[in-house]
């Protein structure tokens, strides 16, 4: 193939490594470094099965275009082709958000994929939207550990087997993250649980050994990931893997990682995210094993692989749509606004993330909803992880807006002490300098966090009688407020916190807003509020002197290198 060969020259500077090289001390950029990277095939494949899978592509729909292409190619060399999903394909950009990710699914059902997990992403517009975008999906969705309260039993099938024609029975278990349970608004799925600790352990073993009973190979369709936040609980795939049997090879997905290996050689494979590579699994079909694993990626430079011209058309037709709607400028920012994951906002504070916290006080104070005897007690929050991409520097647009902030969520207020307040902020950095999810992005506080200090960890929060996947503080060790708003801290006051509804629900570690005796939602976009507080406070301009940088509200200790 032609296009094949363009990419393995520009290719040539590209380092490839063996799978089994040592993956030990490796941070997720180094494994995506050791990748194996291939970009032209064998002339044949007669006698295999080969799966393409994806993970993590959060809206970026144009990229299923180039997995229905290699498939076709794949089976034009005389391969059986699977195509797997390992999860968080709901929800990323406004071409799935603005369609509660039933856009998602009628793409991966363009493409032609033949089964799918679930990520935690999935259920960001609740349990109901998830069941009603599946009853139209083609493909087989499948996960062991999600758990409909009222009948406890599993939401989906635990596990598929899918059998070509003289090829080996291969059966794909889903794999959950349990994280799910305080990741999305738990107010959107309180029909559900997650198997979790030891429990989780045991629900993937009890469905890896069901599907032994019926395949030739087990392969662990996990929406896991190797983050190091996930390491204490035991949810990363390397841990499950370690505990359970009879799993051949894992697809993995959350962490964004691109990887070929796990951190030990074990038989791990991720592809990033947004389609920036496809993983290719080759299984021979006399022997029944896997002989040969690899990525490809989908574009190098100003090469790119081949689309699939019906897919590609899907896909246009969806963009077109959302791009008209969505795509007029309303404003400008004179600087680059800081939307990056780590170091970003999960791992510090950014000038987005004042900006957003700064426009959802505004939005609650110019409508005077927040009463409180002394306005300057009135402060905002987000979580970090809500913050899900960058704006340059230019004109901005409702679809870059919608896009940073994807999920729907509102504004709302909860009322806390100062001590509810330390311990909010304790409890969403205990893992700093690591990146999390809940670290807190604040407007109107000002602290210190000592990461030198370890985190006192306490009792496992409980949230509608559910334990999450964080632990409160035992005691205050490594946060110090020092002003509010520029006066004094007190931890006995009471404080109007400014926040998201998912976090006001106890989302992410923020369970003492959801225990907060007095709490409301303003139902106002939290989106709209960005905007209108760019349009109207700000006339339409975002300033180098106003957010060319952090204002360094929160300060950190770091341990001397």
């Amino acid at each position: 193939m032609n296009t094949r060969k363009i990419l393995s020259l520009a290719m040539a500077s590209v380092m490839t490594l063996s799978a089994s090289a040592a993956f030990a001390d490796m941070t997720a950029d180094e494994y995506a470094a050791a990748a194996v990277v291939k970009t032209e095939l064998n002339d044949s494949y007669e006698g295999k099965t080969v799966i393409l899978h994806s993970n993590d592509v959060h809206g970026a729909i144009g990229g299923y275009a180039y997995i229905a292409a290699l498939e076709k190619e794949f089976s034009a060399r005389g391969a059986g082709v699977i195509l797997a999903d390992a999860g968080d394909y709901s929800q990323g950009t406004t071409y799935v958000s603005t369609s509660k990710g039933s856009s998602a699914v009628m793409m991966m059902n363009e493409a032609g994929y033949d089964v799918a997990t679930l990520g935690n992403h999935e259920f960001d517009y609740g349990y109901e939207q998830l069941m009603l975008n599946l009853a139209d999906a083609k493909f087989t969705p499948v996960c062991c550990n999600v758990i409909l309260d009222e009948t406890g039993l599993p939401i989906l099938a635990p596990y598929c087997v899918v059998a070509n024609e003289g090829a080996p029975k291969i059966a794909f278990v889903g794999v959950e993250t349990p994280e799910t349970a305080t990741k999305v608004n738990p107010g959107l799925i309180k029909e559900i649980h997650f198997t979790a600790f030891d429990e989780l352990y045991t629900t993937v073993q009890g469905a890896v050994d069901k599907a032994r009973e019926e395949a030739d190979l087990v392969i662990g369709l996990f929406h896991l990931g190797v983050d190091a936040e996930s390491a204490p609980n035991g949810y990363r795939s390397l841990d499950v893997l370690a505990k359970v049997n009879g799993i051949d090879f894992v697809i993995d997905g959350h962490s964004h990682t691109t990887m070929t290996a796990g951190e030990n050689g074990e038989p791990i494979q991720s592809t990033g995210t947004a389609f920036a590579n496809i993983g290719v699994i080759v299984i021979d079909n006399a022997t029944k094993q896997i002989e040969d694993n690899f990525l490809m990626p989908t574009t190098i430079g100003v090469y790119s692989m081949p689309k699939d011209e019906e897919v590609k058309l899907a896909a246009d037709a969806v963009i077109g749509i959302v791009d008209a709607l969505y795509g007029k400028e309303f404003a400008t920012t004179e600087v680059d606004l800081n939307g990056d994951r780590a170091p970003g906002n999960r791992t510090e504070e950014t000038n987005l993330g004042d900006l957003i916290t700064d426009a959802m006080v505004w939005s609650v104070a110019k409508e005077g909803g927040a009463e409180q005897d002394e306005p300057f007690q009135m402060v905002g929050i987000t979580n970090g992880g809500g913050i899900r991409a960058s704006i340059p520097a230019g004109g901005i647009t409702m679809n870059q807006v919608h896009t940073v902030l994807p999920f729907g969520n509102t504004v709302a207020v909860v009322y806390v002490t100062g001590a509810e307040l330390l311990e909010a902020l304790e409890a969403s950095t205990y893992c700093t300098p690591d990146a999390i999810g809940g670290f807190p992005q604040t407007s109107g506080i000002d602290w210190t966090l000592d990461t030198t200090k370890a985190y006192d960890q306490g009792a496992v929060y409980v949230l509608d009688g559910k334990e999450s996947s964080y632990y409160a503080p035992a005691s205050i060790q490594r946060v110090t407020i020092t002003a509010i708003n520029g006066e004094p801290f007190d931890p006995e006051a009471v404080y109007a916190v400014v926040t998201n509804n998912f976090c006001s629900a106890g989302g992410d570690t923020y369970n003492v807003f959801a225990n907060a005796g007095n709490s409301f939602d303003t139902s106002i976009p939290m989106d709209l509020a960005l905007m209108d507080y760019i349009t109207e406070a700000l006339n339409g301009v975002i300033t180098e002197e106003a957010y060319g940088q952090p204002r360094g509200n929160a300060v950190q200790i770091l341990a001397a290198e």
